[in-house]
């Protein structure tokens, strides 16, 4: 009845820890509302898109409006008779509203291209950030989970070595046994002692480094579940997601708008040979007060509307230069898109091959768990019946507890390489990472 009551309790409070821990996507959702990558990104991006405004702007009208107001003191002396001494103080104010639009200004035309660029280039990034802190979440919620892993494994380790050093010690005290099996079996108790520390540190370590992302801590993340089955890539065809990380990874369109930015900047500077055309149009007012007979008061207005043009000659070869430096941008942006084709056809390999790989690895280590275990069960039973010594079943458990910890980080490494797989492709969306969550226990 007492161990009835004590597995109740057990349960109850298992399934209570259950009930508070976090999946990945509450964690995903904190890490968008409070990562400060993330956020810089986003504000990356407003600024961003205000290129296009500035850019329209040279093509747009531009009126202004000046004025002036000044008092003048006239002081009039006259020195033959009758020795006049005038003074007085007068008025003069105006103001001019001046109009300019921009009827052929090449160099305009081609900024306010760039800057669409500019926007379409802060898009790409930001989505580029976006999945990466889907990859980030994803890689710092398992690390976090595998490091538990590793804590629970190195107890339950340090628990059996707990009773099978005991039962050295028993065994020697009646004889069955030498002083050897005792020590052999005290010397791993010591080490998983020394284990437990440094799992406990790397734990805190991890989440810590959770932390950091979603800026406040978190309680017991929900695990996944047991003996769950993970997929192969799809398309099975390395090939072919390579050439998707080729052309849609956005790194790589990032540089291909870098590239078109370069380009119109060669345009733009070779626009300063070309004449330019402007309508202006201005209005202008002054009202001058009067002094005396010399200057009578006078109010004027004046309007004019025209064309201004401007035809550069020489300039010191400042163009020229500036011609050559951006044709020369020109061939770095071309070589840097390069470099992001190739670095993000290599992503793409090893993440694939990572997902193959793990793959491979968690079905060799459910087997090796297995055969593990099964060493183990036989190791106990030898010892019992004095055909095994202390060593084999202390290294039979061993291998256990290290199988086991293989097993949980091969799968851990296969579901983030499965996301960095579509990430270098250009193809990752929140709802890969809510197929990962739905392999968790809720």
């Amino acid at each position: 009845m007492r161990n009835s009551l004590i597995a109740t309790l057990i349960a109850g409070a298992f399934l209570s820890a259950n009930a508070q821990a976090v999946d990945l996507l509450q964690v995903y959702k904190d890490a968008l509302a409070n990562d400060a990558q993330f956020a810089s990104a986003r504000a990356t991006l407003a600024a961003g898109e205000e290129k296009s405004t500035q850019g329209r702007a040279g093509l747009l009208p531009s009126v202004a409006l000046t004025g002036s107001y000044a008092r003048t003191g006239l002081n009039v002396y006259e020195q033959d008779p009758p020795n006049l001494d005038i003074g007085m103080n007068y008025n003069t104010s105006g103001y001019t509203l001046s109009l300019s639009q921009p009827l052929f200004r090449w160099a305009n035309w081609e900024t306010y291209q760039q800057s669409k660029l500019s926007v379409a280039l802060s898009e790409a990034q930001f989505a580029q950030a976006q999945q990466d802190l889907i990859v980030r979440v994803a890689q710092a919620y398992f690390d976090v989970l595998g490091a538990q892993d590793t804590l629970d494994s190195v107890q339950a380790n340090k628990v059996a070595i707990t009773e099978q050093l005991a039962s050295a010690k028993r065994n020697f005290e009646v004889g069955t046994a030498t002083i050897t099996d005792t020590h052999e079996a005290q010397a791993r108790y010591d080490l998983a002692v020394a284990q437990e520390f440094a799992s406990q540190s790397d734990l805190e370590i991890k989440r810590s480094a959770l932390q950091q992302i979603i800026g406040k801590a978190t309680g017991d993340l929900a695990p996944l579940r047991t003996g769950v089955k993970l997929t192969s890539p799809d398309p099975a065809q390395i090939d072919k997601w390579v050439a998707s990380a080729e052309a849609q990874n956005y790194g790589v369109i990032g540089q291909q708008f870098a590239l078109e930015i370069a380009q119109r900047e060669i345009k733009r500077n070779r626009a300063g040979h070309m004449p330019t055309l402007d309508l202006v149009a201005s209005r202008n007012h002054s009202n001058q007060g009067g002094a005396l007979l010399t200057s009578p008061a006078n109010v004027s207005n004046a309007n004019s509307i025209g064309v201004q043009w401007v035809i550069p000659i020489f300039s010191g070869f400042a163009i020229d230069s500036k011609v050559r430096e951006s044709i020369a941008l020109e061939d770095k942006a071309r070589y840097d898109l390069e470099n992001a084709r190739r670095t993000a056809a290599q992503a793409a390999r090893q993440s694939y091959l990572g997902v193959n790989s793990g793959l491979a690895q968690v079905t060799a280590l459910e087997a090796a768990e297995v055969s593990s275990q099964s060493a183990l069960d036989s190791n106990k039973l030898g010892y019992q019946v004095g055909v095994r010594i202390n060593i084999d079943v202390l290294n039979a458990q061993q291998q256990v507890y290290s199988t086991l910890q293989s097993l949980a980080k091969a799968r851990y490494d296969t579901l983030v390489n499965g996301l960095r797989l579509k990430s270098a492709a250009g193809t990752l969306k929140e709802d890969d990472l809510a197929q990962i969550n739905a392999l968790l226990k809720h």
